[in-house]
């Protein structure tokens, strides 16, 4: 199953006085290699089973969504993903600190009946926040809907069926045998069965250790928690309520984090860390995979040519980008992965900043003038828009910059072209989980990124369907061939390129140290605040 990573990632700190460098950090992205070996259970740190103790834990969130609904989580909104992991169980959880997975509503490991039968036990005891009884019914219906969602259904393509054994016991049946169960499992968070569609977007209500108070999730809202009284798991809150300040600006969180009205903030503008250093903030680095992308409408020519969407790869100087909008705190990309990920492979295509060789592949397209509109996502990505005009400009590409806060209804499945030509934003599976097949199929899988947005799944030249093939031998084959069928994955994506990554960006999350204890940075989009307590 998973591997340990490479080799440490850095995770560099800045304390207030100046820059020190800080502690290898093994958490962020362990990859998956195959075989059986168990994982181990996440340790806590002391305190926290405790009951709350009074005080309010605050953090300050990046990222918009008034959608709280935990299936699909959300569709991968980053702020709602965040929520999600404090309201809700799965049968199992991942622990976002270290890539583990760990019980939540199961009892113990799935039971063996046979290579494509398992079954999970519930523990004794489960409850939602209102205090009715967490039922194998509710855990069967949250599969079901996982399984069916245009998100969460790639994850769990290889369940044939789910259902109740007994009271306690729920059944699992797989198409074939698939050794990361009880990892896949944690994306299906369980809601009672009763809860309408409105209630599950709105004001849903889960068994996880908080429950909502009040969701404001727009730019400028608030998102109120308070613990859930009858929660009997690991992680009991160690505060009386919780409070999450939307502040998609940069410079507002910073404030937020500097005047000490938040203990927390994420997505550190790399420009502001030495500011908060020096207000006595603390900022932490951990290799991740929020990364900035080109998404392309691959219905609309020219962006249906691959040729067409590599030369804007090439166009880019993403060095000038890492250099000077991110401070250093990214690496070019050589591969779908970044290199310190166990399952890493340098891709036969890596871009490097060329301009000649994207003259070249317009021409060969037999492309001129080429000139169209560049939707960008109005978060921290577009920093990044002014020098991408300016390099694309250089290759005799004109673009115009449209930023925007993305209405992804606009771009969902259709039978007609997409109105759009390129999207710059940004993307993290990484809250899913890690593994390569889970990372490939967020973004290239069967469901609202192939079927929509880019609209891959229905371009003519068959290479999604090749992909599919690949990654589909992947999942079944045994570890000594595993590795070799990713790789392919992964060259044809760095060929095609219908959506591709422009760097692999380290995620910076800042904290007061004075005001909170427990508190540990992720590596990939949100906050988790399990097992954090307030200061005095």
């Amino acid at each position: 199953m998973e591997q340990p990573l490479k080799a440490p990632l850095t995770r560099r700190t800045f304390l207030a006085g100046g820059a020190v460098a800080a502690t290898a950090a093994g958490l962020a992205l362990a990859g998956c290699g195959g075989g059986e070996t168990p994982k181990e259970e996440p340790k806590q740190d002391a305190g926290t089973d405790a009951p709350a103790e009074g005080g309010t834990l605050t953090g300050a969130c990046a990222y918009t969504s008034t959608n709280v609904n935990p299936v699909g989580l959300n569709g991968g909104s980053a702020l709602m993903l965040a929520a999600t992991w404090h309201v809700f169980e799965g049968l199992y959880d991942l622990d976002l600190h270290t890539y583990k997975t760990y019980n939540a509503l199961a009892a113990g490991d799935p039971t063996k009946v046979s290579d494509t039968e398992y079954e999970v036990a519930l523990r004794d005891g489960a409850k939602f926040s209102d205090g009715t009884d967490v039922t194998v019914a509710d855990v069967v219906n949250a599969l079901e809907v996982n399984m069916a969602d245009a998100t969460c259904g790639a994850f769990l393509s290889f369940i044939d069926s789910v259902a109740e054994k007994d009271d306690k016991t729920v059944t699992i049946k797989l198409k074939y045998p698939f050794a990361l169960l009880k990892d896949r499992l944690t994306v299906a968070k369980v809601f009672p069965a009763s809860l309408t569609e409105d209630q599950l977007k709105t004001m849903p209500i889960g068994s996880g250790p908080w429950m909502y108070e009040s969701v404001n999730g727009d730019d400028g809202g608030t998102i109120k928690f308070v613990p859930n009284p009858n929660y009997e798991g690991q992680y009991k809150p160690t505060a009386d309520a919780m409070e999450w300040n939307i502040l998609l600006d940069g410079t507002a969180r910073t404030t937020a984090l500097q005047e000490a009205t938040v203990q927390v903030m994420e997505n550190v503008p790399d420009a502001n860390a030495d500011q908060l250093s020096g207000a006595g903030a603390t900022v932490e680095y951990a290799q991740g995979f929020n990364q900035a992308f080109f998404m392309f409408n691959t219905l609309k020519a020219p962006f249906d040519d691959y040729r067409v969407r590599q030369a804007l790869y090439y166009a880019v100087d993403v060095e000038k980008l890492i250099s000077n909008q991110l401070n250093g705190h990214a690496a070019p990309i050589t591969g779908f992965l970044p290199e310190e990920h166990a399952n890493y492979h340098k891709a036969a295509t890596v871009y490097t900043h060329d301009v000649e060789k994207a003259k070249s592949l317009l021409a060969e397209a037999g492309v001129e003038n080429l000139a169209f509109t560049l939707v960008v996502n109005n978060n921290w990505v577009k920093d990044l828009a002014p020098q991408i005009k300016e390099d694309l400009k250089a290759a005799g590409v004109e673009c115009t910059i449209d930023e925007q806060k993305i209405n992804w209804s606009e771009y969902a499945a259709s039978d007609t072209k997409l109105a759009y030509d390129v999207m710059l934003t940004p993307g993290d599976p990484t809250c899913f989980g890690n593994d390569p097949d889970l990372l490939m199929s967020w973004w290239y899988g069967d469901n609202i990124w192939t079927q929509g947005r880019t609209c891959w799944s229905k371009a003519a030249d068959g290479k999604w369907a090749e992909l599919q093939e690949l990654m589909q031998q992947a999942r079944e084959a045994d570890s000594s061939k595993q590795q070799d069928l990713w790789n392919q994955c992964f060259d044809l994506l760095a060929e095609q390129v219908p959506l591709y990554p422009l760097f692999h960006r380290q995620i910076a999350t800042g904290y007061q140290e004075s005001m909170i204890s427990g508190f540990k940075p992720i590596a990939t989009t949100g906050l988790v605040f399990l097992g954090a307590s307030p200061k005095a």
